[in-house]
């Protein structure tokens, strides 16, 4: 398997830790996210969608970041990560497809406001910011409700729906989430980024120095 990604992004670091802690090994090309390598001619043969992350193995082009981490747990035959009980796999999917539908979306203006534009010497929209918010109190309501009572999202320890849901927050200081009134997120996230796999795939090392001294 080959795995082309830009450590620094969203979707990339939560496939990079989901192999992880799948246990796939793979090769790997870094592409340049910032510089527009993922729209190159090189690249969109493989995902037209001009998006970062795509899986090449063999004849397989995949791309979906979700689907990487499925298919890397069957592939691996992981089942501890992907159980084969249908009731948990159900689960998991559920929360796979949540997470690309709803909770991306939801973390994702704050990545842009408070990490994306001061990277690109811009300014956050606070009246952006105040819209967004009751969208994203809406979908954190549903994850803290989840996680009342539990350490991880669908079984007694870390699968992939934990990774995928929390891809979307993992830069959740810099991104400022109003995280203040959700203990159980709080609490499990902490729990996701004690994971070593959580841990070698910090972005923060991968960031231009240059461009890390703008979210001081």
């Amino acid at each position: 398997m080959k795995l082309y990604y830009d450590p620094i992004t969203v979707n990339c670091r939560k496939v990079v830790a989901g192999l992880d802690l799948i246990g796939a090994s793979y090769d790997e090309e870094q592409l340049n996210y910032f510089g527009g390598d993922h729209k190159q001619p090189a690249f969109t043969k493989i995902n037209p969608n001009a998006e970062l992350p795509a899986l090449v193995d063999g004849d397989l082009e995949l791309w979906e970041s979700n689907a990487i981490l499925v298919y890397a747990s069957e592939k691996l035959g992981n089942k501890s990560v992907y159980p084969d009980d249908p009731k948990i796999r159900a689960d998991i999917t559920r929360w796979l497809l949540w997470e690309s539908s709803k909770w991306f979306a939801a973390c994702y203006t704050y990545l842009v406001e408070n990490v994306v534009k001061p990277i690109l010497d811009d300014k956050p929209d606070n009246a952006v910011l105040a819209e967004h918010a009751p969208t994203f109190h809406n979908r954190a309501s549903v994850l803290e409700a989840r996680l009342e009572g539990r350490d991880w999202l669908c079984a007694d320890h870390a699968t992939i729906a934990d990774i995928a849901v929390a891809a979307p927050m993992h830069l959740h200081a810099v991104q400022k989430l109003p995280l203040e009134d959700y203990p159980n997120i709080r609490a499990w996230m902490s729990r996701v980024e004690a994971l070593p796999c959580w841990q070698k795939s910090d972005p923060v090392p991968h960031i231009p120095p240059e461009l890390l001294a703008k979210l001081a």
